[in-house]
């Protein structure tokens, strides 16, 4: 099939570039990736903000020919696309634009820098809009208190006056849904910016047309106002939008890295990430991070692989041993040869798993959304067979369009618009109040469905800080830290903590992997694991390290992990909500098993990798289950993001908090509470839009017959949103507990 074939299959042909004509989206072709005959290419999409702009655009860009794949991540702004065949670049772009959506390749511009230059716009847009509307309604209270002694000239210069404030304000404020609405109806189609543009500007129109023929009822208060309550939620949603995209960001910087690059003649070089293929050494120095999966070329190391396993204990890998991205080298310098790129790495792996999973909350359709989605096509349905019916009924068209207008005005979605967020804001500052921070506009409708928790174990369940588990002879304890003082290597800190400050032997010597040693009054002193201190039963404890004096015995130091203060009563709370709990833990079994029964915790998992943890949570899915992921260390953002909902300690490093919904403090005795909240909050907000639409059934009524003049419209929008307000600020007065 030719280029021109598939123009011509195109839904927005006529607006592509003609054949043999050059597209303004041709350079794209420079950032498709391309395999054989199969090709990738990522585009940055703005306009895009809710799940039906999301579904319209992937069934477009999926029915072109070829298109295997269309995935647009609404919090990203990113939509990848995959195909395989003839299928030009600029096309891709061209269609979506067609919809009447900005596109740009990933490359071109920042998408950081976009998102806050969009957050800014709509702030000072919803500035604007909040002055004007303040000082309209201060004249308006005047019109609407006139009781006769009020002349008609007096009221035309009254609206007059918020007329010339009105203007501007809305010729402002208003730009975000007229340069959208305008977008897409000159390309044929709609969206939802358009029914608000019309009811905006038809608004203001007929009261320009009424203050100039010294009429009664002017509406400039109420085509500000709508504007104001709209910029908030548009504020809201970008702020949300642009801290989603956080945790893809950190993984980006935490991956751009430089490597050190050793050539045949074992000449060192630094270079990128992205120019490491697989085969090449790379020097691995002591304290760096590997950004690149690699197998260990000399006999041992070190390594701390907490943001891989979720554990601080230190691992030591011999020779082929397989160090994932992420791990840091604690001990010497060492060689390893790459086993992949960058972009197939444990970190691109986790990477792909954010995206998945914000794409997928992405699509996730809140109820406020879902109520919009039934509200505006009906009231302004309702208008228009208002304006048709009094004509019918012998009207003129100004008294007509006057009525079809003070019913948009009076069902101005006041109450609608307060119903979702003032639920949220007052829940948010119960749960702040309680060391709980919400991340996500759409938090607390997920966790009210969750019905399943997945728990990792280090850092959520066990302090993740290995300290002495039962009484040992203090003289030993003593001794041993005269050589635990001198490292900073986890399980020698422990001994050092548990015995106090004290004094250090002299000339202490580490052995990476083995353990300490110092000669104390003429006899050998060492430290570490039992093979080093001349142990050779393999069954030997392992959860501790050993200690001998010369030729005497060595001594068995045992270390745990503990459980965080309070874990118990909250995992109690948990089971008491009918919540079902799970542990997944990169652990070894022995310490997962302990904890595990420690808590009452039954159904458990040890030694499970990053990808595995989301596979489980995939198959949790297939099950219908709504589960809850509760995880801090890098190990867990994967499967944060792709879980229906999910919360992480304050201490969980930068890439969970932000793949996460919330994030709390003072261990998981804070999600019963949690969990209690966000079931309340949905309740109410569902309390509160059917009290908006009993508002309406009401009001438009009201609308019809002729009846709305301004201080009736104003009186009933304040009543409205007093009673959403006032039933949201119950979520104050919740108590602890599931």
């Amino acid at each position: 099939m030719t280029s021109t074939d598939l123009l011509a299959r195109s839904p927005d042909w006529s607006l592509r570039a003609e054949p043999g004509e050059p597209s303004k989206y041709d350079d794209l072709s420079a950032f498709v990736e391309r395999d054989g005959k199969n090709q990738r290419l990522e585009l940055n999409i703005s306009g895009a903000k809710c799940a039906a702009c999301l579904a319209k655009i992937e069934k477009s860009v999926s029915s072109l020919e070829g298109v295997s794949e269309a995935r647009l991540n609404l919090s990203t702004g990113r939509l990848a696309v995959a195909w395989s065949g003839a299928l030009p670049a600029p096309t891709i772009a061209e269609t979506v634009e067609g919809l009447g959506y900005g596109v740009s390749a990933v490359s071109d511009t920042s998408a950081e820098e976009l998102r806050r230059k969009e957050e800014r716009e709509l702030l000072i847009a919803m500035g604007v809009a909040a002055f004007a509307a303040a000082n309209i309604m201060l004249l308006s209270v005047s019109v609407w208190a006139d009781v006769g002694e009020m002349g008609g000239r007096t009221r035309q210069i009254l609206h007059a006056i918020s007329g010339v404030i009105a203007f501007p304000a809305i010729a402002f404020s208003g730009r975000p849904f007229f340069r959208s609405a305008w977008n897409v109806l000159k390309r044929g189609r709609a969206n939802m910016d358009v029914p608000i543009s019309l009811a905006v500007s038809l608004a203001f129109v007929v009261s320009v047309a009424e203050t100039i023929r010294g009429g009664e009822h002017a509406y400039f208060d109420a085509s500000v106002m709508l504007l104001f309550f709209l910029l908030i939620g548009r504020f809201l949603e970008a702020r949300v939008r642009r801290r989603a995209c956080a945790a893809a960001n950190d993984l980006a910087a935490m991956s751009n890295r430089a490597v050190t690059r050793l050539d045949k003649a074992g000449v060192a070089t630094k270079v990128s990430a992205g120019a490491i293929s697989e085969g090449d050494t790379i020097l691995l120095a002591q304290g760096e991070r590997a950004v690149v999966d690699m197998e260990l070329c000399d006999d041992l190391c070190e390594l701390d692989e907490s943001l891989v396993t979720g554990e601080s204990t230190p691992e030591v890998v011999y020779k082929g041993a397989r160090i994932f991205a992420g791990a840091v080298n604690l001990s010497h310098p060492v060689r390893a040869k790459a086993l992949s790129r960058a972009s197939n790495s444990l970190l691109a792996d986790i990477s792909r798993m954010l995206d998945a999973g914000e794409q997928r909350r992405s699509s996730y359709r809140k109820i406020a959304d879902k109520a919009v989605a039934l509200y505006v096509p009906f009231v302004h349905s309702a208008a228009l067979l208002t304006f048709i019916g009094w004509m019918i009924a012998g009207a003129g068209v100004r008294e007509s369009v006057l009525v079809a207008v003070s019913t948009l005005i009076i069902t101005c979605p006041c109450a609608l618009a307060l119903a979702a967020p003032v639920a949220h804001v007052v829940a948010a500052g119960k749960l702040f109040r309680n060391g709980i921070f919400l991340k996500s506009g759409d938090a607390l409708e997920r966790l009210a469905s969750v019905d399943l928790i997945v728990l990792d174990k280090t850092g959520t369940l066990s302090l993740g800080e290995p300290s002495i588990s039962t009484d040992i002879d203090s003289k030993v304890l003593q001794d041993a830290a005269r050589l635990a003082r001198a490292s900073r290597h986890p399980l020698s800190r422990a001994i050092a903590s548990a015995a106090g400050p004290g004094p250090i032997a002299d000339d202490v010597t580490e052995v990476a992997g083995q353990g300490l040693e110092a000669t104390v009054a003429g006899e050998t002193w060492r430290l570490g694991s039992a093979v080093w201190t001349g142990i050779e039963q393999t069954d030997a404890p392992t959860h501790g390290l050993y200690f001998r004096k010369g030729k005497s015995d060595p001594q068995f130091l045992p270390l745990a992990d503990r459980v965080i203060p309070g874990t118990e009563a909250g995992v109690e709370a948990l089971k008491k909500g009918g919540y079902a709990l799970e542990i997944l833990s990169g652990d070894t079994e022995a310490r997962v098993k302990e904890i595990a029964g420690q808590l009452g915790i039954m159904q458990y998992e040890s030694g499970v990798s990053p990808t595995a943890k989301a596979s489980r949570l995939e198959a949790l899915r297939a099950e219908g289950h709504k589960v809850l992921m509760v995880g801090d260390g890098l190990n867990d953002a994967g499967a944060l993001a792709l879980a229906h909902a999910a919360v992480a300690p304050g201490t969980a490093v930068d890439v969970s908090q932000s793949a996460s919904d919330a994030v709390y403090s003072g261990g998981i005795t804070s999600l019963p509470l949690l969990l209690k909240v966000a079931r309340r909050t949905k309740r109410v907000m569902i309390q509160n839009f059917s009290f908006a639409a009993a508002y309406n059934l009401i009001a438009i009524p009201i609308a019809i017959s002729g009846h709305a003049t301004p201080l009736v419209a104003a009186i009933a929008m304040s009543l409205s949103s007093m009673a959403v307000s006032l039933n949201a600020i119950r979520l104050a007065g919740i108590n602890k507990g599931a």
